[in-house]
């Protein structure tokens, strides 16, 4: 027994004498920034002989750092691999032992292809005008599967009353008042469309061309209806999506044997951080205060506090990760991870890609917005520069966007893609006219593919 401690202690002392922390910082040489998931291979070349050499394979973390462990006297020789930087390779002499940890900076340049200007397509024809009015200004809509539009009219203010209208493109088929205040038109897994009102869930049922609505308790709908996302003839797939708390759960739910199967977990790991230390800084009263939520509720008292106080900070951002449906694939943009992944119908991931779309927002225009053409299946991404919205086609292999279409109005809003073509809703700036719903021909001939309607 006594052998065996002392070998245990020797080797402990080994380790703490002979051994170096070593901290790899990688950094943007243009902007100076950290950057996260670079893949990075590290190889130890021992100077003790009696010491076997290692590889290992590390990604850095949100902070852009890689940590490893080495004896004195060693080599470490890194390689870099990440998808918009150059590859990257030196080795590090690991010789200093009176500092708790080495700290080392890795620059990397930016790819060439950054540099690279991106093809901008500018929409085919001049925008058409499918509904105006000079009473009436159009505050969302809805696309019908048979072409027919739904649209959330209001006189002058949303807030006073609105209205609903059944457009087929050149006349008003049919038209219903609301008494509730209105707020937006959403669409459920089935294809139905709802107006989300102060008070109740109004379903709009269209019968012989006209306007019908059917009331759905606001709290239902949310809890019941809202979370299912899309849906197969046998497998629906919903989540458990807050928007208090910045990670959820995508899951499948198989109607045969009403067994619940979990697919995915998003989670934004630097948001949650922010999220749960939160309650480190708050006063002893509102401390007490979330340890009895958390003993009632069993919730965590750290998740009561960053509901109630984060979530109303400036800093705080939902976790967004949008699924799609098209033919026999689901596809997931898990952007707080840089992936795209798809599963097949049951559940179960087939392929994973790497996506940057996303990075640098407030050069690119990022809006956090990823919209689905119902009818070609098409996937594009919304970036916003200097006013103008651009529509970006996501090639679902690669994960790239090889081209963006610039629409011709500046601060357009509710764009969507149906057969494509590119619908919103437009008002001339310090115009006296009415919000209108326009239509622009997209420089594509997408054909049509299966796709499941979706909330």
């Amino acid at each position: 027994m006594m052998r065996f401690l002392l070998m245990l202690f020797l080797l402990v002392f080994y380790n703490l004498c002979y051994t170096q922390v070593a901290s790899f910082h990688f950094i943007d040489k243009k902007t100076g920034e950290s950057i996260p998931n670079v893949q990075t291979t590290i190889q130890l070349l021992n100077a003790n002989a009696s010491v076997n050499d290692s590889v290992l394979k590390i990604v850095s973390d949100k902070k852009g750092k890689v940590v490893v462990r080495a004896t004195l006297n060693s080599l470490l020789l890194i390689t870099t691999s990440h998808f918009i930087y150059e590859d990257f390779r030196q080795g590090y002499r690991i010789k200093d032992n009176t500092k708790d940890t080495l700290n080392f900076e890795i620059v990397l340049k930016p790819s060439t292809m950054q540099y690279i200007k991106e093809v901008v397509i500018k929409a085919p024809g001049i925008p058409d005008t499918i509904y105006g009015s000079d009473k009436l200004s159009v505050a969302d809509f809805e696309i019908q599967k048979n072409g027919k539009l739904i649209l959330l009219t209001y006189p002058k203010q949303l807030k006073n009353g609105g209205e609903i209208i059944l457009f087929d493109g050149k006349e008003v088929l049919s038209t219903f008042p609301l008494s509730d205040i209105p707020e937006k038109l959403i669409r459920d897994f089935r294809g139905n469309t709802h107006v989300l009102c102060e008070n109740e869930i109004l379903t709009i049922v269209l019968a012989a061309n006209e306007v019908q609505v059917a009331s759905i308790e606001k709290d239902y709908f949310l809890q019941y209806i809202a979370p299912i996302v899309d849906t197969n003839r046998t497998k629906m797939y919903l989540n458990n999506f807050n928007p208090v708390y910045p990670a959820f759960d995508y899951f499948t739910f198989d109607r045969i044997d009403s067994s619940y199967k979990k697919i995915l977990h998003i989670e934004d790991d630097f948001m949650m951080e922010l999220y749960t230390s939160e309650y480190k800084w708050m006063d002893v009263r509102t401390k007490l205060w979330a340890k009895n939520k958390e003993i009632e509720t069993g919730i965590a008292a750290e998740v009561w506090v960053g509901a109630n106080y984060f979530t109303q900070s400036l800093y705080y951002e939902e976790a967004y990760a949008p699924m799609f449906h098209r033919n026999d694939s689901i596809f997931i943009f898990d952007y707080s991870k840089d992936r795209l992944l798809v599963f097949n119908v049951f559940g179960n991931i087939i392929d994973t890609t790497a996506v940057f779309h996303h990075y640098n927002p407030r050069k690119s225009g990022w809006k956090k917005n990823v919209i689905q053409d119902k009818v070609t299946g098409a996937i594009y991404a919304v970036f916003e520069s200097n006013g103008f919205s651009y529509l970006g086609l996501i090639n679902v292999n690669t994960g790239k966007i090889d081209k963006k279409v610039k629409l011709a109005f500046k601060y357009v809003d509710k764009i969507r893609v149906n057969n494509n073509f590119v619908y919103y809703i437009y008002r001339p700036f310090e115009s006296l006219q009415r919000k209108f719903l326009y239509r622009e021909q997209l420089p594509y001939s997408i054909k049509e593919n299966q796709v499941f309607q979706q909330n």
